[in-house]
């Protein structure tokens, strides 16, 4: 995942510069490793405990975006297969296919909600090599 999907950026806590984030700076921060800024070239990392939990949830949108996708066509399937039978008919089984679409979108708006957010990157500690 790129970071221009994702939408995390990050702040600087030296130069209060906001920045998208790349994915290479995304991938230090998910190792915590300390990176510096593009802008005034001071090593940050991510030390808020709240921010880092934030993070990390980042990778269960993206399962709840895939299984939200799965559900509605499986929901899609079988309310035509219901028709079919005769078990529903068109206006119903049209019903439940624009709710379930409806329902799906209202799930990946709030997954890009969610992915959408602002780090603040604080100095880092010196590391003992």
């Amino acid at each position: 995942m790129s970071a221009a999907t994702l939408g995390v950026q990050g702040r600087c806590a030296h130069c209060q510069t906001t920045q998208l984030l790349k994915p290479w700076q995304l991938n230090a921060i998910s190792i915590n490793e300390p990176f510096r800024c593009e802008h005034c070239q001071q090593t940050l990392e991510l030390r808020c405990p709240q921010q880092i939990k934030r993070f990390k949830s980042l990778d269960s949108l993206t399962l709840l975006r895939f299984s939200a996708s799965v559900t509605v066509c499986t929901a899609l399937l079988v309310a035509l297969v219901m028709e079919w039978v005769g078990l529903l008919s068109v206006t119903e089984q049209l019903n439940a296919s624009l709710i379930t679409i409806f329902v799906y979108f209202v799930v990946v708006r709030y997954a890009r909600q969610r992915q959408h957010l602002t780090l603040v990157l604080e100095a880092a500690k010196a590391h003992a090599d």
